[in-house]
């Protein structure tokens, strides 16, 4: 078995998420100046999140936790991955395409199950308009994803990782040039995006042509390992649903408070930055891998992977997490506050993301947890445990509204994130011994937490003092850069000094690719 090389993978992963998720907050930054919180952005978050909220299904989420683990074995077996991958390709394109006829047609009642907040006013009729322009994008970043999995499977990270940049790159360029010719900038966003989703499709299909991995749409073929594909999806699927409900009812809840919908986007996107990075990079190399040393039966090689995994994402997210609740105003008041998007605007994404913060360790985790189940091509299991996640956001987004108001799905989300989280690792140890983090991780966790807090008082303190220069027109955007620099090289400085880290350890592991 060659295997893949976890800790450069996740780095090289990691690099482009993180170009991709800071020229996602640069998107943001150009959404609320030239749009801003009301009808109209409500409108096109309702409308961008239904392709989104497919996407789950069909690309990132349930296809790819079926596709990747039985690509990766058939690559590693030798037993012909390219004929899989095409008939996946041709199965997935022929569903998808039905699908999207069915939104273009229904549209009204899709905006009406998922924003019902928005009926009987202007965002309704908005929403349905947005969505038919942006829907057909589900075909070609699910397509794009496809693509994405044979590569990472193979090993082949880079382009995979690189593609969701060019959405942030072509939306950004085409506000600012709507803006500059006078148009409606809004239209100019959502007609950007199938644009957008076709060259992805074209970066990454090109890419696994050059990697050998050369696969021809055709006719949708019913073979033995597309039924064993579907067997492993559907409840990934089912899995993805809940996941889905999830967003839904938040969505639902907060469509019933002016400009809600917009602040709990704004806040998502700048939270989803570290997960993005630490989270998703994580999952996306950790699946193949685990998978192909499940096929050499390699159970050492599995725990190390895991633990090495979990401890990477700990210490990068635990640090995260604990800016996002100790100074989430500054960062959202320099980031977002200009043009349409005002101080009470900043003030309630503030309090948002730090909700999303005290949750962001939960959701990395599951990144972590998950493909343990995966590889096995058990999806049956996170379904169940995504049930009793649903319930609990469920309950909790609607039982909370009379003592908090709008920002209950926010609260709703965090506490289902850590309910999930507890599942998947109780649930883990029936694997083995493979499910289980190894006495190193244990002994680094509550180091990384102690370096964490110290980290956070230090950011507090500094953020007392830097106050005055953060409400400054001119001087606010090097007082943040000086505090977050404060933030990382305390941290640094704490954790080499608690144990937390040797750097070492992961530059030793990257030069000899034993993980």
């Amino acid at each position: 078995m060659k295997p893949i090389r976890l800790i450069s993978g996740i780095l090289t992963v990691g690099f482009w998420t993180l170009a991709s998720r800071v020229l996602g907050v640069a998107r943001e930054i150009f959404i609320l100046a030239y749009i801003g919180p009301g009808p109209v952005m409500d409108a096109f978050v309702a409308a961008f999140r239904l392709p989104n909220m497919f996407r789950r299904f069909f690309a990132e989420g349930a296809f790819n936790a079926a596709f990747v683990p039985i690509f990766s074995k058939k690559y590693e077996g030798e037993e012909d991955p390219l004929r899989f991958a095409r008939d996946a390709l041709n199965g997935l394109a022929f569903v998808l395409l039905i699908l999207s006829a069915l939104a273009l047609i229904f549209m009204p009642a899709l905006v009406w199950a998922t924003a019902g907040g928005f009926a009987g006013d202007e965002r309704f009729a908005l929403t349905v308009g947005y969505g038919r322009i942006i829907f057909p994008y589900i075909l070609l970043i699910s397509l794009a994803a496809l693509f994405s999995g044979a590569l990472n499977a193979t090993g082949h990270f880079a382009a995979a990782a690189a593609a969701p940049i060019l959405l942030n790159v072509f939306v950004i360029i085409a506000m600012a040039v709507g803006a500059a010719l006078g148009g409606d900038v809004v239209l100019w966003l959502v007609w950007t995006i199938p644009l957008a989703g076709a060259a992805q499709l074209a970066l990454v299909w090109i890419a696994a042509e050059r990697a050998g991995i050369k696969v021809r749409p055709g006719m949708p073929r019913l073979t033995p390992d597309m039924k064993r594909l579907v067997r492993v999806a559907v409840p990934a699927a089912l899995a993805g649903g809940v996941m889905q409900v999830n967003l839904l009812v938040g969505q639902q809840v907060a469509s019933q408070f002016d400009k809600a919908v917009g602040w709990l986007y704004a806040a998502d996107r700048l939270y989803q930055l570290p997960l993005g990075v630490v989270g998703i990079a994580v999952g996306i190399v950790l699946l193949p891998d685990l998978s192909r040393r499940l096929k050499a039966d390699d159970t050492e090689g599995s725990r190390h992977a895991f633990s090495r995994a979990g401890e990477m994402a700990l210490a990068l997210t635990v640090p995260a997490a604990v800016a996002l609740m100790v100074i989430p105003l500054p960062m959202v008041s320099v980031l977002f506050e200009r043009g349409a998007t005002k101080a009470d605007d900043s003030a309630a994404i503030a309090l948002a993301v730090a909700i999303y913060g005290l949750g962001l360790p939960a959701f990395v985790l599951q990144k972590v947890l998950q493909p343990l189940f995966f590889a096995r091509e058990d999806t049956r299991t996170p379904f169940r445990y995504a049930v009793w996640s649903m319930v609990v956001n469920a309950v909790l987004a609607i039982g909370l509204v009379p003592l908090m108001g709008w920002i209950a799905p926010a609260v709703a989300t965090t506490a289902a994130g850590w309910v999930m989280v507890v599942m998947l690792a109780v649930g883990g140890r029936r694997i083995g011994e493979v499910a289980r983090f190894d006495a190193r991780f244990r002994c680094r966790v509550p180091r990384i937490i102690a370096a964490s807090l110290a980290m956070g008082a230090i950011l507090w303190g500094t953020y007392l003092l830097l106050a005055p220069f953060l409400n400054m027109d001119y001087w606010r955007y090097p007082a943040l850069l000086l505090l977050l620099a404060m933030g990382l090289v305390s941290y640094g400085v704490a954790g080499h000094a608690f144990g937390a880290f040797r750097l070492s350890e992961f530059s030793s592991a990257f030069r000899r690719g034993r993980s």
